[in-house]
C-alpha cells in the first residue's frame, strides 16, 4: 500500500464519527434519490409502452346519435392536426343482467368489426374477437370478470337480447366496457335511446393538455352534438396515480438529503483540516505534496460516502418493492424494476458531489506552508467571543452555563455548520407532521365520519361475475325512517341511495348517491362551489371534473338508468373514493329514472348529551324485524397507500434527524478536543463532571434553537409546496382545510425540537469531556 493509502486508511479509521456522518449522509440522499429518481422513471412505462404499442387513441369524442348522422361524425376525422381517425362507431349504455337473476352495474357496449386499426388497437388477452350477432367481448378491467362461455341478457330490450362472452381484451385509452358487432350494438339501442357515436383521434401534436384542447376544438367545431370527451391524458394520470403520488415527497427528501451531504461533508472535511493541522505540517515535511495532502482528506470522505451510497442504493431498491408493486401487471407489464442508469446517475452525483466538495474544503490544507502548520498546536483561540464572554458575566447565571452560551461565538463557522444541520432536522420533523395530519385529513374527508350513528342497507354478496343479489328481502326505507323518527334522542338525519351509471365519454361505471335530506352537515369537505340546494344539481370530485373535461356550471348527462339524467354541477367535493368517479346529488333528481331506488343507508345525528351506545341498542329493538342493523358512526380505516407513505416520510425523517444529530455531534467532538486544555483547567478550578456536561450541552443551545426557528418555516413552506403537488398527482385539488393543519402551539413545539437535535448531539461528547482526566487534559498541547 503507497504511503498516501496508508494515510487514508489511518484517518478513515481514527475519525470514527465524521466517518458515520458521512456515511450515514450519503446513504440518505442515496436511497431518497433512487427511490424518487425510480418512481418518477417507470411510473409512466407500463403505460407509455402500451399507447405506443397500441395506438391509443388521444381523444374519444362521443357524439349524440339522435342529433347528428354518421357521416357528419366522420367528417371530423379530416379536421386539421388529426394524424388518424377510427370510427365511428356505435356506442350504447346497457346494463346486462347475469344467470343469477341480478342487474350488474352498467357498462358502455361499442360496435367493433374488428379489434385492431390505425388507433386503439385492442390487445386480446383471451378467447376470441366477436365475429356475429350474440356474441360480446369484456373488457378485461371492467366491472365483470370477463369469464368465457357467460351469458348477459337484456330483458329490456326489444326481443330480449341475450350474449355470450367470447373474448376478453383490453383497451389502453379505455375505450369501451366491452364490444359486439356493429349490427349487434344497432338492436341494442331503443327509439328513446339512441346512444352515441364514438370517435377515436390521434393527433400530431398531444403532449400537452393544450395541444390536446386543441385538436378537440378542431374536430368538434361546427358540431353541438357533443355528449363527452375524455383525453389520453386523463387516462395515463389515472395509471401513473399510484406511483406518481410518492415522487414530490420523495424528491423533496432527495433534495434535502443532497444538500445535507454538501453542508456536512464540507463542514467534517473542514473541520477535520482545521483540527490537524500539525498532521498535515508532518505529512509535508517528510515529503507529500499540496496535491497528496488535499487527495488524502478527500479519500477519507469518499471512503465512507462510497460505502453509505452503497447501502443507499440497497435501501432505495428494497423501499421500492411495496411501492413498485402497485403498477406491476399493468397493460401486459408483469415486473417492473429500478432502471440501471438511475442507479448510475444517482451514484455519480452523490459521489461527485463528496468529492468536489471535500476538495473545496480540503484545499486550505494543501496551501499551507509547512512550517506554519507545524507551530501551530491544538489549543483553540481564545481571542474570538470575548464580548460574548463578558456580557454573559453580567447575566445572573451559573459559570457553566454563561461559558455554555458564549460558545458559539468563539466558533462562528462550526456553530453555522451545526445550526444548518439542525435547521434540516427542524424541516424535516416539521415536514412530517404537516403530512401526517394531511394524510389524516384527506382520510377523514373520505369516510364522511360526522354521523354519530348509521343504519346501512344488507349488501349484495360479491360473486365472479358480480354483485349477487341478497337473499333476504330488501328493508322498507319508509319503515326504518319511521323507526328512526320514534326516538326521542334524534336530533337530524339523512338517507343516501347508491345507483351505478355511465357517463359519455367515459369507459366504466361512475357511482350516483342520492341524499334525502339535508345533508350538508355529512361531512363533505368542498374544494370549490357550493352544496346541491335543489332536484338537477350535483356536486362532483376533482376526479369526474377531469375525467370528463367538465366545469362547475357545465351540465353532464347520467346514463344506464330507467332513461338519461341530465345533472348540472354545482360544487366540487374532496373524494378520492373510486378514481373520483362519483356523482352526488338529490334524490328527486334520480326518481324519475329509477323510482325503485331503495338501496338506502341513513346517517343520524343525536341529541346533545344523548349516550350513543344506549342510542344505538335503542334503535336495534325497533329495526330488527327490518332486518337492518345500526351501529356507532367511526371513520375508515387509513388506506394502505396512506399507511405506506407515513411509514416513508417516518423513516426518511429518522435518517435526516440521525443525520442532523450526529452532525451536531462532530461539531461537538472537534469543539471539546480543541479545548481539552482548557476543560482540564475548568476541571483544576473546582468544575464537577456534571457542570461540565452542562456546559458542554448548553454551547449547543443558542444554536439548536436558532436552527429550529429557521427549520419550522423551511418545513412549513416545503409542506405548503409538496402537499398540493401530491395531490395533484393523485388527481385531487385539496381545500385550506387540508393543507392549514399547522397551530402555533405545535409550531412552538417544533422550534423545541430542533433543541432536542442539538442536546442530544452532543450528549456523547460532554459525557466524554465530564469522564476526561485533569492531569491528562492538563498535560495536552
Amino acid at each position: 500500500m503507497s504511503a498516501l493509502g496508508r494515510v487514508v486508511r489511518s484517518g478513515v479509521g481514527r475519525r470514527r464519527v465524521q466517518t458515520l456522518v458521512i456515511g450515514l449522509t450519503a446513504m440518505m440522499a442515496v436511497a431518497a434519490s433512487v427511490l424518487g429518481g425510480s418512481l418518477l422513471v417507470v411510473s409512466g412505462a407500463p403505460f407509455d409502452d402500451a399507447f405506443a404499442r397500441q395506438h391509443g387513441a388521444h381523444l374519444s369524442v362521443d357524439f349524440d346519435a339522435a342529433r347528428t348522422s354518421a357521416e357528419q361524425v366522420k367528417a371530423t376525422g379530416r379536421a386539421d392536426g388529426v394524424a388518424a381517425a377510427a370510427g365511428p362507431f356505435r356506442a350504447v349504455s346497457v346494463t346486462p343482467r347475469l344467470h343469477g337473476g341480478a342487474d350488474a352495474w352498467p357498462m358502455t357496449v361499442v360496435g367493433r368489426a374488428d379489434h385492431d386499426g390505425a388507433v386503439d388497437d385492442l390487445t386480446l388477452t383471451a378467447g376470441r374477437w366477436a365475429t356475429r350477432p350474440g356474441e360480446i367481448v369484456l373488457n378485461t378491467d371492467a366491472s365483470l370478470f370477463p369469464t368465457l362461455g357467460l351469458e348477459l341478457a337484456f330483458p329490456g330490450l326489444p326481443g330480449a337480447p341475450t350474449l355470450k362472452v367470447v373474448g376478453a381484451a383490453r383497451s389502453v385509452t379505455g375505450s369501451a366496457d366491452a364490444w359486439v358487432t356493429p349490427s349487434q350494438v344497432t338492436e341494442l339501442t331503443t327509439p328513446d335511446r339512441p346512444g352515441s357515436y364514438q370517435m377515436l383521434y390521434r393527433f400530431t401534436a398531444a403532449d400537452t393538455a393544450a395541444q390536446v384542447s386543441a385538436g378537440r376544438k378542431a374536430v368538434t367545431a361546427g358540431v353541438k352534438a357533443v355528449t363527452g370527451t375524455q383525453s389520453w391524458l386523463t387516462v395515463r394520470a389515472s395509471a401513473e396515480r399510484d406511483t406518481a403520488l410518492y415522487v414530490p415527497f420523495l424528491l423533496a427528501f432527495g433534495v434535502l438529503g443532497l444538500v445535507m451531504s454538501v453542508l456536512i461533508v464540507g463542514n467534517v472535511v473542514a473541520g477535520t483540516v482545521g483540527a490537524g493541522l500539525r498532521r498535515i505540517g508532518i505529512l509535508k515535511a517528510i515529503g507529500f505534496t499540496p496535491a497528496q495532502v488535499v487527495r488524502a482528506y478527500v479519500g477519507q470522505a469518499l471512503i465512507p460516502a462510497a460505502v453509505g451510497t452503497a447501502l443507499g442504493v440497497l435501501a432505495g431498491h428494497l423501499l421500492a418493492v411495496p411501492v413498485m408493486s402497485e403498477t406491476e401487471d399493468v397493460y401486459g407489464t408483469t415486473s417492473l424494476a429500478v432502471a440501471p442508469w438511475v442507479d448510475t446517475a444517482v451514484i455519480a452525483g452523490v459521489l461527485g458531489l463528496v468529492v468536489v466538495t471535500a476538495w473545496a474544503s480540503a484545499w486550505r490544507a494543501g496551501r499551507l506552508r509547512t512550517v506554519d502548520a507545524l507551530a501551530v498546536g491544538r489549543t483553540a483561540r481564545t481571542d474570538r467571543g470575548l464580548w460574548a464572554a463578558r456580557l454573559a458575566g453580567r447575566l445572573p447565571l451559573s459559570r457553566p452555563i454563561a461559558l455554555g452560551l458564549t460558545r458559539p461565538f468563539a466558533r462562528p463557522a462550526r456553530a453555522l455548520s451545526m445550526g444548518t444541520a439542525v435547521l434540516f432536522g427542524a424541516a424535516a420533523i416539521t415536514f412530517t407532521v404537516g403530512m401526517g395530519a394531511s394524510l389524516a385529513a384527506v382520510t377523514k374527508a373520505k369516510a364522511h365520519d360526522t354521523a354519530d350513528v348509521t343504519v346501512a342497507a344488507p349488501l349484495p354478496e360479491p360473486g365472479p361475475d358480480g354483485p349477487i343479489a341478497a337473499t333476504r328481502p330488501e328493508p322498507d326505507p319508509a319503515a326504518v325512517a319511521a323507526a328512526i323518527d320514534a326516538q326521542p334522542a334524534t336530533r337530524t338525519y339523512y338517507s343516501t341511495a347508491t345507483a351505478r351509471t355511465t357517463v359519455p365519454g367515459v369507459a366504466g361505471t361512475t357511482a350516483v348517491v342520492a341524499f334525502t335530506g339535508d345533508a350538508s352537515w355529512g361531512g363533505y369537505t368542498m374544494v370549490s362551489g357550493r352544496w346541491i340546494a335543489k332536484s338537477g344539481e350535483a356536486v362532483v370530485p376533482t376526479g369526474f371534473l377531469t375525467s370528463t373535461d367538465t366545469h362547475i356550471g357545465d351540465t353532464v348527462t347520467l346514463d344506464g338508468l330507467g332513461k338519461a339524467v341530465t345533472v348540472r354541477i354545482v360544487g366540487e367535493v374532496l373524494d378520492p373514493r373510486d378514481d373520483g368517479m362519483q356523482v352526488f346529488t338529490d334524490d328527486t333528481t334520480l326518481a324519475p329514472a329509477h323510482p325503485d331506488l331503495t338501496d338506502t343507508t341513513q346517517h343520524i345525528v343525536v341529541k346533545s348529551g344523548t349516550d350513543v351506545a344506549t342510542y344505538v341498542d335503542a334503535l336495534n329493538k325497533s329495526l330488527k324485524p327490518l332486518g337492518v342493523t345500526a351501529r356507532i358512526g367511526q371513520a375508515e380505516g387509513g388506506s394502505d397507500m396512506v399507511v405506506t407513505l407515513n411509514a416513508l416520510s417516518a423513516f426518511l425523517t429518522l435518517m435526516l434527524v440521525a443525520v442532523a444529530a450526529l452532525g451536531v455531534l462532530n461539531a461537538v467532538v472537534l469543539d471539546t478536543r480543541e479545548r481539552v486544555r482548557e476543560l482540564g483547567i475548568h476541571k483544576a478550578l473546582g468544575m464537577t463532571p456534571r457542570q461540565m456536561i452542562t456546559m458542554v450541552v448548553t454551547s449547543v443551545v443558542v444554536t439548536g434553537l436558532a436552527g429550529g426557528a429557521l427549520g419550522v418555516p423551511l418545513g412549513v413552506t416545503l409542506h405548503g409546496w409538496v402537499i398540493p403537488a401530491m395531490g395533484h398527482s393523485a388527481g385531487l385539488d385539496l381545500p385550506d382545510s387540508v393543507l392549514a393543519v399547522y397551530h402555533a402551539a405545535e409550531l412552538a413545539l417544533l422550534v423545541l425540537g430542533g433543541l432536542l437535535i442539538a442536546v442530544l448531539g452532543a450528549l456523547l461528547p460532554a459525557s466524554w469531556a465530564a469522564r476526561v482526566r485533569t492531569a491528562t487534559a492538563l498535560r495536552t498541547e
